[in-house]
């Protein structure tokens, strides 16, 4: 029984360490906020007309 408890308790531990680093990661981390540019080529917002090639 007490490797059982020995596990759990191991368990127990990695899983608050991971708990504790992704709140760390939310609270302390600041996401910068920039300005997005996307080209798009001009034939897709005027597709040539059908028929014409």
């Amino acid at each position: 029984m007490p490797t059982l408890f020995r596990f759990l308790t191991v368990l127990a531990l990695i899983a608050a360490m991971i708990y504790g680093s992704l709140l760390a990661l939310s609270v302390l981390v600041v996401p910068r906020e920039r300005e997005v540019t996307v080209r798009i080529p001009s034939e897709k917002l005027n597709p040539p007309a059908p028929g014409q090639n």
